[in-house]
């Protein structure tokens, strides 16, 4: 493998901004400026999709900063597009650096004769020529499994930790960690974990997908603020049902931490019109104008924890240490300085 003098960024349509916030730290960090390759990533009018690269990549470490969120073919087709492009213009090493993975929720046969996407999403970027993959909170940790090249899954907890250490400081005594579903106790009694707080699980029985039957409240959550915890909001549905339950049950507050801010249909509009309190997403899904606007729902950043795991994977150095928060803290610069 040819010596590689420095990690080399490029990125697809679905999250500029965040892409060029993993640059900027990435130049902070090395102390010199590292910018996003020049590319063009465009369509024809039938909506086909066309690469052209501008710069030379042979020999080179490649991160390509795309994640697969609404529209998600279009966005999966990018990167696989750019994959190729890279790998027939002799880029000694591919990763695919996708913030959200897309199909994530299709993770095994729910019944006969339906697919397992997730799978033949990973089957792909294999054959497009990735050759490591970086994530955050896949929706299930199996799927690190349907990959036979290196997958890093990094994991929004550890920021939700800094983020509610500071803005419940005087109040940490109070929390209380709620999981939406039995599914997702493995995650919130993670963060609980961190914030030596109490655990408590929503049960919900669903009589068909996208409707709720019944939600019982398993814990006592009486003069509580509760914390929801979940890896995606795609309409809100849930979020806001569960809100209003665990306030009927006597919680104080009802606050949100989702890693993934889907946010479809109308889910800016229940969020806004619910009981919550606030909602905090992270940025590895672009969020649109009406989410920036909502006055109850709060954006917290990803490029940090990307931009050092970067370096780590080129570096060929633990990327595991930015599940602590002691290693993570400092390279969110104070931002959730503990008082």
């Amino acid at each position: 493998m040819p010596h590689v003098q420095e990690p080399k960024l490029i990125a697809g349509n679905a999250n500029q901004p965040l892409a060029q916030a993993i640059a900027r730290r990435m130049s902070m960090h090395r102390g010199k400026k590292m910018g996003l390759v020049e590319a063009r990533v465009e369509r024809f009018n039938d909506g086909e999709i066309f690469v052209e690269v501008y710069e030379n990549v042979r020999g080179e470490d490649m991160y390509i900063i795309q994640p697969t969120s609404n529209p998600a073919n279009d966005n999966l087709m990018e990167l696989l597009i750019m994959c190729d492009a890279l790998r027939r213009s002799s880029a000694a090493r591919i990763t695919a650096v996708i913030p959200y993975f897309g199909y994530a929720r299709q993770d095994r046969r729910t019944k006969a004769r339906t697919p397992i996407s997730a799978k033949l999403v990973a089957n792909m970027l294999v054959s497009a020529g990735v050759e490591r993959v970086l994530t955050m909170d896949l929706h299930a940790a199996q799927i690190q499994g349907f990959f036979d090249i290196p997958v890093d899954n990094l994991y929004a907890s550890p920021i939700f930790a800094l983020d509610i250490a500071n803005q419940f400081r005087d109040r940490l005594d109070d929390l209380m960690i709620v999981s939406p579903d039995v599914g997702g106790v493995a995650r919130a009694r993670e963060l609980a974990k961190r914030l030596n707080a109490p655990l408590s699980i929503v049960d919900k029985r669903r009589e068909k997908p996208g409707e709720i039957a019944e939600m019982t409240v398993i814990g006592n959550v009486k003069g509580k603020v509760a914390l929801i915890v979940d890896d995606m909001c795609d309409t809100a549905g849930t979020l806001c049902k569960a809100a209003e339950v665990l306030m009927e049950n006597g919680a104080k507050e009802v606050h949100s931490y989702i890693s993934h801010g889907v946010m479809s249909g109308p889910a800016v509009e229940r969020v806004t019109k619910s009981v919550m309190k606030s909602l905090v997403i992270t940025d590895t899904i672009a969020p649109t104008k009406a989410i920036l606007d909502a006055p109850n729902i709060r954006v917290v950043p990803t490029a940090p924890i990307f931009a050092q795991a970067i370096l780590n994977i080129w570096n060929g150095t633990s990327v595991s240490s930015l599940f602590e928060q002691d290693t993570l803290g400092p390279i969110y610069d104070g931002m959730y300085a503990a008082e």
